[in-house]
């Protein structure tokens, strides 16, 4: 049977990545500060993990897309887990810097620029919906912010919802200017994506694309 991720070694970073998260899932739910703040922070790896899997064979990601998935997925339970304004090492990171409030979510908003960027990326390219570098890069960070608005927008809807009962949710600690920020944060990481990864990215896409093609051309051969 053609495999055409074999190559890229994708199924057993799927495997080993589903195992992590499903092992951090299960430590993370046995006693969260708050349950239902917890089951709302690590939801997005719940439905992430299934769609993983339905998809390795259509459309399997590059191995450095699984691995910030899964990275991405970590930082969610482990914020879920004590809620974000709680997290130990967010109070480290608030010590190291002299920092007003602990910032872990911030580190939650800068995957969710990053991650969405170079999946909105691999399909862009893979799918040859657009093409030009800046082209890509533009509508690859325009569905990163429009994800992070919708969060934004699914924290608020929430917070209309449950009232004083989403503030372990929403995690604002006092600020004002929270969702500006998170948003801010998004878009970093964004940037972060297209600057740092986006060589690395195009190799391993091209990489993919080239055994996919070499496994269909096999297909016809046989």
């Amino acid at each position: 049977m053609d495999r055409p991720d074999r190559g890229l070694g994708t199924p057993w970073l799927l495997i080993g990545g589903t195992l992590l998260v499903l092992a951090a899932l299960l430590v993370s739910g046995i006693d969260p500060h708050d349950r239902a703040t917890w089951a709302l922070e690590v939801a997005p790896a719940v439905i992430a993990l299934p769609i993983l899997w339905f998809s390795r064979r259509c459309f399997p990601l590059t191995p450095l897309l699984y691995v910030l998935v899964f990275v991405h997925a970590l930082v969610l339970i482990y914020g879920g887990a004590y809620t974000y304004a709680r997290v130990p090492l967010g109070f480290e990171i608030q010590a190291w810097f002299d920092l007003e409030r602990n910032p872990y979510d911030k580190i939650g908003h800068l995957f969710q620029g990053l991650v969405p960027t170079l999946l909105a990326r691999e399909i862009l390219i893979r799918g040859d919906f657009a093409r030009g570098r800046q082209m890509v890069a533009f509508l690859a960070v325009c569905v990163a912010m429009t994800v992070s608005a919708v969060y934004e927008l699914v924290e608020w809807g929430v917070a209309m919802v449950a009232g004083g009962g989403a503030v372990e949710f929403l995690g604002t600690q006092g600020d004002p200017w929270d969702t500006q920020s998170d948003m801010a944060f998004a878009l970093l990481g964004a940037v972060v994506a297209i600057i740092a990864f986006g060589r690395w990215h195009d190799r391993q896409i091209g990489r993919l694309a080239g055994l996919s093609g070499a496994n269909r051309s096999g297909g016809r051969r046989r």
